[in-house]
């Protein structure tokens, strides 16, 4: 009998993504919609459910489901792909356009998850820095696109975790600047004022990665989906597993698309919910960043991160550790809740911060 053969040296270099999970009654550390899905959309999945055929596969290439997104985006079916969770979707990308020998670049800081499923799918990754104030510096972006000419670009915007939204005349620069794919991750732009699916074309090789997560109340479903040039669809096709797609997470997906004004009440209300937190963090000893996103991310002024993520996590609040993230030292990132969560967060960092 042979032994158990180790693990692949070069998945030692890291972890994996985790956010911690711990028992408080406010939970604003992982980016999830506070609120529900209407009522009307689960009457309306149960309803569906009870016809599924659960004895046969489930439609291969979700067809329905993207044809909807493609009536929603206002592109054709074959410029969409679906998912499970924008993370499916991030590692086909790099299982068909990565892999050894082949290169993503990324700007840190930036969502963990670019690089980690990049050095999963053994894609060498190169890391540009960006300024202090977290936005771009495109001089420092070509550099080095022309140095390393990445097949993969990776941007993030609304950037997670700093909120920041890349500015349209950024992103077009990025994109005229790249030698390969540019692929812009928007879990969040329903919170932002712009949307990169404006320079998605067949012609343009830029991929623009969805999640049905926040703003559609989907989180437990994990369902997520791109728009790209058919033929960057079609490579994707290659390497997905058969039948990834269960029936029911079809349907769910389809279905949530028939209550979009609900969706868009949802976001009106996060947004000005952003606006409040960030008027309040502006009064307390903490520096804050710009967000169109539905988090904030913050440093105390005058105390540890590490610090004051414990005291609030004594008060039953819970937001994000990002203290001990490159160049994001003594940062906490905060979940847009609702106002009552919104409160709870406010009175237990005042309190800490003044203790």
């Amino acid at each position: 009998m042979g032994a158990l053969i180790p693990l692949r040296a070069d998945l030692g270099l890291g972890d994996g993504y985790h956010s911690a999970q711990v028992d408080v009654d406010v939970r604003l550390n992982t980016n999830e919609s506070p609120y529900p899905p209407p009522q009307g959309w689960r009457d309306d999945l149960r309803d569906l459910i009870s016809s599924v055929p659960f004895h046969r596969y489930p439609d291969r290439s979700a067809r329905a489901l993207r044809e909807a997104l493609a009536e929603l985006h206002d592109v054709r079916p074959d410029q969409v792909f679906v998912a499970n969770g924008s993370n499916e979707v991030l590692q086909a990308l790099l299982l068909a356009y990565g892999g050894p020998g082949r290169t993503a670049a990324t700007f840190e800081p930036t969502y963990a998850l670019h690089s980690h499923i990049a050095h999963v799918t053994a894609t060498h990754v190169v890391e540009g820095e960006r300024r202090d104030d977290f936005t771009l510096d495109l001089d420092a972006v070509a550099s080095l696109l022309a140095e390393h000419r990445p097949e993969i670009t990776f941007l993030c915007s609304p950037n997670n975790p700093t909120g920041r939204a890349e500015p349209e005349d950024a992103v077009r620069a990025v994109i005229e600047a790249a030698p390969g794919l540019v692929v812009v991750d928007e879990a969040y732009a329903q919170f932002a004022s712009w949307s990169a699916l404006s320079c998605v074309s067949d012609e343009a090789p830029v991929v623009v990665v969805r999640t049905f997560s926040k703003t559609w109340s989907m989180a437990a479903a994990r369902l997520g989906y791109l728009v790209a040039p058919a033929s960057v669809v079609e490579g994707l096709e290659r390497v997905i597993l058969p039948y990834h797609l269960d029936a029911v997470k079809q349907a769910a997906g389809r279905l949530a698309l028939r209550y979009r004004a609900e969706m868009e009440a949802r976001v009106k209300t996060l947004v000005d919910e952003r606006r409040r937190l960030a008027a309040a963090l502006a009064g307390l000893p903490v520096e804050t960043w710009p967000s169109e996103a539905n988090f904030i991310l913050f440093r105390p002024r005058d105390r540890g991160g590490d610090e004051v993520w414990q005291a609030l996590v004594d008060r039953s609040v819970l937001v994000r550790n990002c203290s001990s993230w490159p160049r994001l030292g003594g940062c906490l990132r905060v979940t847009v809740g609702t106002p009552e969560e919104n409160d709870a967060f406010l009175h237990a960092l005042s309190e800490v911060l003044s203790s």
